[in-house]
């Protein structure tokens, strides 16, 4: 009974415990716009501004190239080009997107932060996938 009591009022002298209660009625300060706040909290995947405006991005680069292959290039716009692969423009695209993943995980393995610069170099590749490859 001893020892109860004495784990009683060490909990009871914590001060995280202490205020815990006093909290629950305050509002959140608004802290503005955050490219890594949670877009809906409650929601099961944690969707942040970025990763939201990033696949929004893919989806949108696959439906203009489904569009493109869909009424302006019927045949599919086939090329053999310097890799010796016969590809279409889907082809490409998503030989971009790979090659682009690769470069922002060698970025981030070997450099880290800022992005700025494997950003530049997925658009070079981009343009060069879509000229040569």
């Amino acid at each position: 009974m001893k020892k109860l009591t004495y784990i009683c009022g060490l909990m009871a002298a914590n001060p995280a415990l202490a205020q815990g209660w006093g909290n629950v009625a305050k509002q959140e300060e608004e802290t503005g716009f955050s490219w890594t706040d949670p877009l809906w909290p409650a929601f099961w995947m944690a969707w942040t501004p970025a990763t939201f405006v990033l696949f929004c991005g893919i989806f949108g680069a696959i439906a203009i190239i489904g569009i493109l292959e869909g009424f302006k290039y019927r045949d599919g716009l086939e090329r053999k080009g310097i890799l010796g692969l016969t590809t279409t423009l889907g082809d490409r695209l998503f030989i971009t997107l790979l090659g682009t993943a690769y470069i922002f995980l060698a970025w981030l393995g070997f450099v880290g932060q800022p992005l700025w610069w494997p950003l530049g170099l997925s658009v070079i590749w981009a343009i060069f996938c879509f000229r040569k490859v």
